[in-house]
Formats: C-alpha cells, sequence, structure tokens
C-alpha cells in the first residue's frame, strides 16, 4: 500500500520527530536513544503513524516522510522555499545540470549576472530536490543583510532556530544543523562573499549531511567551491516562452505574435530573464514596434571589457530604458524608494519621498513591473528587486540626491523605532511582526548613518531586539552604540546596557568585561558613583549567579571590585546599597543564616529609591529567609519583587531581575505549598522574551510544578521541550535547571513508563557537572514518591533517610516542608518506633505549608488508622490544586473516595497504588 501524501489525522510534534526519524530507517531503539523516549513510546508513536497516514508497513511511513516537511510545536518552522506568483519557464537542462553538480559536491554557487535568473533557477531546483532530503531545503535572502556580522543571525531567523543563552549565532547554527541531511539555498551573495564564504566553510565542516547552493553575481574564492555559470536564456525557446508568458499576463493579445522578431527583442536584451519580463510588461502599451523602437535607442552596449560588464551594461541599459519610459514624478519616487533595505509602505515612501501622491505612484511603478507588492502586517507592502534598487541608488548619486535620501530614511528609521519603542510588548504578535518588518531597514540605515544619528539608531536598535527576543544582537548594538559617539557619558550608558543585555543571556563573563569597559568609562567622565555601582554589580552577581560563570573568579578579585567600588562610591546612595547588597551576597556564601547583612543592604536599597538594586536585596533576603524555615516570609519577599519589577517595562539594565524574580518566586511558592502562585511564576518565566526560545530555561520550573501538582501529561510534554532544548543549546551544564528533567523521571517511573523515566533521567545527570551534588532534599524527596506510591515503606525510609533539619542550602530549604511531611509518612507506613518523634518534628516544619501539612495529617491518620482523617486530609489537598496527593489520599481513605482517587490515577497515568496499609 502506498503512502499517502498526508495524514488523514494531524501529527503531534513527537509523531512528527518519530516521523523523521524514520525517513532516516533508525530502528526503534536508534530512534528511543535519540529522542530520549523510550521503546514503548517509538512503538506506539509508530502504530499511531500508520493508522493516520493510512499505510500498513515502516517502508511507507519512510516514504511519507520523505516528501512531508518536519512537523513542529513550539519548535523551529519547517523548512519552507517562497512560492513563486509566476510560472517557472524552461532551462530543462539547466535545472537536471545544476541538480547533478548539487549531488556531487557540497557547495555549489550559481554565478550569473544581475536578472540572469539565478534565484528562480536555484529555487527550481532546490524544490526538485527537497523531497529527497530527509530535512528538506532551506532558503534565506541575504539582499536585507549590509553587516557581515548579521549573515549568521539572518539564517538562524530563517531557518527558525532561535537565539541560545550564552551562544553565537554561528555555534546556534552549527548545533541546530548537526546531522541533518537538507539543502540550504543563500540567495543574493554577491555583498558578502568574504562572510558567506566563512560561515559555509565553518557549516559544511560542522554538519556533514549538509549542502550548500549560493548566487552570487562573484565567487567566494574557496577551494571547497563548485561553480554553476547561470547562462542567458536559450533565444530559440526559453525566451520567447518567457516574455509571451509575461506580455499575456500583462493582457497583450497574443494570437498573431511573431515569434522571430520577439526572438530579436530577447537577443537584444541579452536573453536576460529581468529586462525580458520588463519588455513584455510594456508590450500592451507600445506594441512590438514600440519595443523595437526603445530598445534599439536605449542599449548602449559597452565596448571592450569583459563579457560580464557587457551583462551589467546590458540590464543597466535596459532599466534606463525602463526609466526613461517613466513620468519625472514616478522616477523620483523610485530613485528615493531605492533606499529601502526591505519591503516598504506607501505611507513610508510618502514620508522618505516628501510626496503626499506616493501610494498612487508606487501603484504605476507596480504596473511597470519595478515594484511588487507582497503581503505584510495589515497593510500592502512593496519590494523593489535588487538590479532595481542598485540601479536607484545608482541614479540617486548621480543626480546628487544620496546624501538627502539618506538622511530621510534615517530619520524615517527613527521615527518608525521610536513608535515601535512606546508600543512595545512581550508577548504580542502583531507587535514582533512589525518590527520584523522594519528591522532589515533599521540595520541597513545604521550601516550608513554618522554622527548622533548612527549612535541614536544602535541605541533604539538594540533596545527594539532585546524586547523583540534577541538579546546577543542587542548587546553587539549597545557595543555599537559605544564606538558611535564621543560623548563619554553616553559611552558608558551603552556598555552598561551592553553589560545588562549578556547578563540576560546568561553570559556571565561577557556581563564582567562589559561592566567593566562601562565603569571606566564613567570614571573617565567623571562619574565615580556610576563606576561604583557597576563595579559592585560586578562582585554581586559572581556570588549571586556562579552558575553563569565556567570558572567563578576568586575572592581576591571580589574583594579587590568592592574595595574600588568603595573609593568611588563616595556618599551616593545608590552606589552604597549596591556594594552593600554585594557584600550581603558574599557574606551569604559562607553564611546562610546571616540575616544582619541581607537586611541592612534591603534598608540602603530601599533608601536609595532604585527597584533593581532593592529587588536583589530583597533576593538576599529571601535566601536567608529559606534558610530560616520562615517559607511565607520568603514568599512575601520573592512577591515584593514582583511588585517592584514587574510593573516595568523589560529593559536590558535589569533583564536579569525579570528572570530571576519569576524564578524566585516559583520556588517560594512550591515551599509555600502555593502551586498556583509557583504555576503563574514558572509560566511567566517561561514567556520572557530573552528566555522563551530557550526550552531547558523556559520550561525547567515549570516541569517540577506539574509534576507535584499531579498535571503529569503537561510534565512529559514538557520534558520532551526540555530535551529538545537542551540539546540544540550544545547541552550545557545547568545546575539550578536539572531538578525539571529529574522530576520528569520521576512521573515516568510512577507511570510504570521505566525506559522513559531512565532516558530523561540521563539528561537530568548530563545536565550537571556532578549529579552526586544535585540538591539533597529536592532529588531524594523526588525519589521517595514512588516507593511511597508502590507501598514500599522500607525503601521510601532508605531514601528519606537524612533528617529534615539538616539540610543547608536554598534548593533544599525550599523541598524541606515537602520532605519532612514524606519523612514521617514513611516511618509510619514502615512502622518505625520513631514514627510519631518524626510527627512531632515534622509539626513544625511543615506548618507553613498547607499541602505539607495535609500530607503530615494524612500520617497521622494513618499512624491512628482513621478513615475520618484520612477523609478531612484529602478534603484539605482539594482545596490546594495539589491532584495527586490528593488522590493518594482518597485511595487511602477508601470507599468512594477511592474510587474517585483512582479515577484521577488513571487520568494522568499513574501505576496502580496498593489499597491497604
Amino acid at each position: 500500500m502506498a503512502a499517502t501524501t498526508g495524514p488523514v489525522e494531524e501529527i503531534s510534534a513527537r509523531e512528527a520527530e518519530v516521523l523523521d526519524a524514520l525517513g532516516e530507517h533508525l530502528t526503534n531503539a536508534e530512534i528511543a536513544a535519540k529522542l530520549f523516549i523510550s521503546i514503548r513510546t517509538v512503538e506506539s508513536h509508530v502504530s499511531s503513524l500508520l493508522r493516520k497516514f493510512g499505510v500498513a508497513d515502516r517502508r511507507a511511513l519512510a516514504q511519507a516522510a520523505s516528501s512531508r516537511s518536519q512537523a513542529s510545536t513550539g519548535a523551529p518552522a519547517p523548512p519552507t522555499l517562497p512560492s513563486p506568483l509566476t510560472s517557472f519557464v524552461g532551462r530543462t537542462e539547466e535545472r537536471r545540470a545544476l541538480a547533478e553538480a548539487l549531488g556531487e559536491h557540497r557547495m555549489v554557487t550559481a554565478l550569473g549576472p544581475g536578472g540572469v535568473g539565478k534565484t528562480r533557477l536555484s529555487l527550481a531546483v532546490a524544490a526538485d530536490l527537497a523531497t529527497s532530503l530527509p530535512d528538506g531545503a532551506w532558503f534565506v535572502d541575504l539582499v536585507p543583510v549590509t553587516d557581515p556580522s548579521m549573515i549568521a543571525p539572518a539564517v538562524v531567523t530563517a531557518l527558525g532556530a532561535g537565539e541560545q543563552a550564552g551562544r553565537s549565532a554561528v555555534d546556534t547554527l552549527v548545533s541546530w544543523l548537526a546531522g541533518k541531511r537538507a539543502l540550504l539555498v543563500l540567495d543574493n551573495c554577491e555583498h558578502l562573499v568574504d562572510g558567506v564564504a566563512t560561515l559555509v566553510e565553518r557549516l559544511l565542516t560542522a554538519s556533514p549531511g549538509l549542502t550548500v547552493l549560493a548566487t552570487s553575481q562573484a565567487r567566494l574564492l574557496v577551494p571547497f567551491e563548485w561553480v554553476f555559470t547561470v547562462p542567458p536564456l536559450s533565444l530559440a525557446d526559453d525566451a520567447v516562452e518567457l516574455f509571451l508568458g509575461r506580455a499575456a499576463a500583462a493582457g497583450a493579445r497574443l494570437s498573431d505574435v511573431d515569434r522571430s522578431r520577439i526572438s530579436s527583442i530577447c537577443q537584444g536584451l541579452d536573453g536576460m530573464a529581468l529586462p525580458i519580463e520588463l519588455a513584455a510588461a510594456r508590450l500592451p502599451a507600445l506594441g512590438l514596434d514600440g519595443l523595437e523602437a526603445g530598445l534599439a535607442g536605449a542599449l548602449r552596449l559597452l565596448s571592450g571589457g569583459r563579457r560580464r560588464d557587457e551583462r551589467h551594461s546590458s540590464l543597466r541599459s535596459t532599466l534606463d530604458w525602463s526609466y526613461d519610459l517613466l513620468a519625472e514624478d514616478a522616477r523620483a519616487v523610485l530613485r528615493w524608494s531605492s533606499v529601502f533595505a526591505a519591503p516598504f509602505t506607501a505611507d513610508a515612501a510618502a514620508e522618505v519621498t516628501g510626496r503626499a501622491d506616493a501610494a498612487a505612484i508606487l501603484a504605476e511603478l507596480v504596473d511597470h513591473s519595478l515594484l511588487t507588492p507582497v503581503g505584510g502586517t495589515g497593510r500592502s507592502r512593496y519590494r523593489m528587486l535588487e538590479t532595481i534598487r542598485q540601479y536607484g541608488q545608482e541614479r540617486l548619486a548621480k543626480d546628487g540626491e544620496s546624501d538627502a535620501a539618506t538622511e530621510a530614511h534615517t530619520r524615517w528609521c527613527l521615527r518608525a523605532a521610536d513608535e515601535l519603542s512606546r508600543s512595545a510588548t512581550t508577548d504580542s504578535g502583531s507587535w514582533r511582526a512589525a518590527f520584523d518588518d522594519v528591522a532589515d531597514d533599521l540595520r541597513d540605515a545604521l550601516g550608513r548613518a554618522t554622527g548622533q544619528p548612527a549612535h541614536d539608531l544602535a541605541v533604539r536598535l538594540a533596545e527594539l531586539t532585546f524586547v523583540r527576543g534577541m538579546p546577543s544582537e542587542a548587546q553587539r548594538r549597545f557595543e555599537q552604540a559605544a564606538t558611535l559617539t564621543d560623548d563619554v557619558e553616553a559611552k558608558a550608558a551603552a556598555l552598561r546596557r551592553a553589560a545588562g543585555a549578556a547578563l540576560s543571556r546568561l553570559s556571565g563573563p561577557e556581563a564582567v568585561r562589559l561592566h567593566r569597559e562601562a565603569a571606566d568609562a564613567a570614571l573617565a567622565a567623571g562619574d565615580g558613583p556610576g563606576a561604583a555601582r557597576l563595579l559592585g554589580k560586578i562582585a554581586e552577581m559572581i556570588h549571586r549567579g556562579a552558575g553563569l560563570f565556567p570558572e567563578l573568579p576568586d575572592d581576591e578579585f571580589v574583594d579587590a571590585l568592592l574595595t574600588e567600588a568603595r573609593e568611588h562610591a563616595g556618599d551616593d546612595p545608590v552606589a552604597a546599597a549596591q556594594v552593600r547588597v554585594a557584600e550581603a551576597f558574599k557574606t551569604i556564601t559562607y553564611d546562610p543564616r546571616c540575616i544582619s547583612c541581607a537586611e541592612d543592604a534591603l534598608r540602603l536599597a530601599r533608601a536609595a529609591c532604585d527597584p533593581a538594586i532593592e529587588s536583589a536585596a530583597l533576593d538576599a533576603v529571601t535566601v536567608v529567609r529559606l534558610a530560616e524555615g520562615e517559607v511565607r516570609a520568603a514568599l512575601d519577599g520573592a512577591m515584593r519583587r514582583v511588585e517592584l519589577i514587574g510593573e516595568l517595562r523589560v529593559r536590558p539594565e535589569f533583564g536579569i531581575e525579570f528572570a530571576d524574580m519569576h524564578a524566585m518566586a516559583a520556588e517560594c511558592a512550591i515551599a509555600t505549598g502555593d502551586l498556583g502562585t509557583a504555576r503563574r511564576m514558572a509560566e511567566g518565566l517561561r514567556d520572557l522574551p530573552f528566555v522563551r526560545e530557550e526550552g531547558h530555561i523556559a520550561t525547567s520550573r515549570l516541569m517540577v510544578v506539574t509534576a507535584l501538582a499531579g498535571d503529569w501529561p503537561e510534565t512529559i510534554a514538557l520534558a520532551d521541550r526540555f530535551t529538545e532544548g537542551w540539546v540544540r543549546a550544545g547541552r550545557p551544564f545547568v545546575w539550578s535547571l536539572s531538578r525539571g528533567p529529574y522530576a520528569a523521571s520521576v512521573v515516568h517511573r510512577l507511570r510504570g513508563e521505566i525506559e522513559a523515566a531512565q532516558a530523561i533521567r540521563a539528561v537530568a545527570d548530563a545536565s550537571v557537572p556532578d549529579p552526586a551534588g544535585r540538591s539533597v532534599a529536592g532529588g531524594r524527596m523526588l525519589d521517595a514518591l514512588v516507593p511511597l506510591h508502590l507501598g514500599e515503606a522500607e525503601r521510601a525510609v532508605e531514601v528519606l533517610s537524612v533528617p529534615p533539619e539538616d539540610f543547608d542550602n536554598a534548593f533544599d530549604d525550599v523541598c524541606r516542608p515537602w520532605y519532612a511531611a514524606m519523612w514521617a509518612e514513611a516511618a509510619v507506613l514502615a512502622g518505625r518506633a520513631d514514627a510519631q518523634q518524626r510527627i512531632d518534628r515534622a509539626t513544625v516544619l511543615t506548618r507553613q505549608n498547607p499541602i505539607a501539612a495535609a500530607m503530615l495529617a494524612r500520617a497521622v491518620a494513618l499512624a491512628e488508622r482513621s478513615r475520618d482523617g484520612l477523609v478531612a486530609a484529602a478534603a484539605s489537598l482539594r482545596e490546594t490544586a495539589c491532584r495527586y496527593q490528593w488522590a493518594r489520599t482518597a485511595v487511602f481513605a477508601g470507599g468512594a473516595e477511592r474510587e474517585a482517587g483512582e479515577a484521577l490515577f488513571r487520568e494522568i497515568g499513574a501505576v496502580r497504588m496498593p489499597t491497604t496499609y
């Protein structure tokens, strides 16, 4: 039975991954290892795919995989090729030869002059080859890219790979393309030859299954390049057919057309596709006589020189002729519109050209095939072909208008950036689309602007890219802004914001470097207190965010920073508060129960009226409160941070505070048994612009919340996203995030999915340098859920062998109430003599956590064999949104309660729990 063209039902993201793996002819065991799932899960997905595609065997599924793009949910977009609006004409031999070259060589350059048809031929061949490649074909238009450093980010965006915290765009591509068999088409490379060559060499070296097809007017001049010269269209047939097709589309009557005369016109146009299309579009208005007369008077082939120059001259002459057919107002709009790097609106053209009738003139230019209307965010936009854009810019220069047009475009870019900044939100898809529409123009204008406008535009672009979720570009643009001003205060401000962007993307060493540079710039500006604040921030982040550093700077380095900061602080209250906050975190490192320094830092921060510093000081107090067991006070402090920072716009200077406030609030809410607040805070972290593209960062804390709550299908889905993001990021060490996959492994065990549990546990272990150093209370508390559920009381006692009072770090403090309740319950179920003593000790530790308190009440009821006590404990748990612990208690209670509890267990996939105790 042949594979169908598509499934009769929608397939899930995980099924799409399994389908892709089947297309690679992997076994079930190989698929399970690749996707970190069990073999049984793979078998289930394969059965579902056979049913949905209506096929009989794996071979048919593999065939279906080869003709279907990868589906994704919250993952990179499937490979797509632009859909041409007109048919592809002829070039049968070139199409075959180029495909053959791509089968034999991994780097092929389709070489030819502008307008010869390189892009259309490459798209046709890419579409031909896409179905034979497991990972398809990808297309990247480099026309809008004017800065070589933006080539890799442009490719990342086109592939939907997304930025990755702490990694360059090139590293992101290398990681994302590793193991893929795909064709990457890089279109219009001639203005970025060196940068493209460097990037392609890196990608081909790291990705053995990758093939690259570049289109360019110039060779890349690298040893591994195979050049395929794209010839002009065949005058005998292809060129004539192209002319006839485009003329018919323009409304020409072709019943009695003279093909020989058309062939002569095409010969005069050198067989170039673009000039032929432009000429054909004028046939309805001018007829063959008019076309022949116009071409005869307009074409001026250069005498001598290389043939390549003659072709450029031929295209330019054709454009000259088309240009001369326009009225003067249309010529002016064409010239001035050539400053746009990306599709633009009629309003934008009116502002840059200074003409109120720009919209009508743009429509005229569309009729002349000099502009192409394209879709946009709510309004029509116009795209100018690159060759025509270059021609328009030449005309600007010839008429002495380049500087004026560039200045007008820069003013428009600054106004557009200001408008975007005023309406910026972190969760608006329409805003993100609006930014994407103008981003290339902002970058292009920045490359041409000078003086204060250049500095201002760099700052605006940095601010916008940060909100858009591109913190690495934001950092780079702020650094660029610092080089575009002679004002040392502005330089210091730009570097300070670059440092904040680096910290937001979890790059500790970069943040240290930029804070130091910003401090030096502040000192050069005579701003000692400003320098002190920056130096104090370095000292703070080293002890507060040790996980950001591959190698933590030593205490001598931190002490020197604090000494220097004190020297420059003077009597500035903000500087004094920042230094004191840094001292507080240094103290907490050695004595978690030292509250005086943390409260003093908070007092100074509040007096300084600086919300970011107050947030950091509250974090220090929160850590101490957790260590003291005052979990509600810790949550109060964490939520105060949310109030302080949550109403502010996400900005690079304190982006890290947004992330940390959500993370710590979620942790403290878990400690108090407030799973609703924990979920809201974890979801807030997930949705931040500078973490939402990183699956492992975005999902880890939400995984823990859903695991504890009993929302296990969600936990498993989040675990898949965590694994995908972690692998994409290069399998980094992330101490604070490892509890997420660890919790998911426990969920799989509670569902009886041992192979899946082992797979995600392997991810959890590989995500930390030393698994033995993982949080004791957190790990053991999660581990003990399994023997307690299975009725293995002695095993639970063994797992929970450490007294709950003995833990001494923040993550242990978060789990202490939960651990204490389970520690007491295990002793009760095992019949231990010290069970009552454990209950008494746990009563103190659970008093501020209603879930843990209800779990302890369950242990008391079990000890007393009181069904009423169990029913009361179940009622208390029902109110806490902790579905799993409610169901466990209900099963213990028996009767109707047991039936309800077992129904929930079936819903979430839990294995049966013993009903006796």
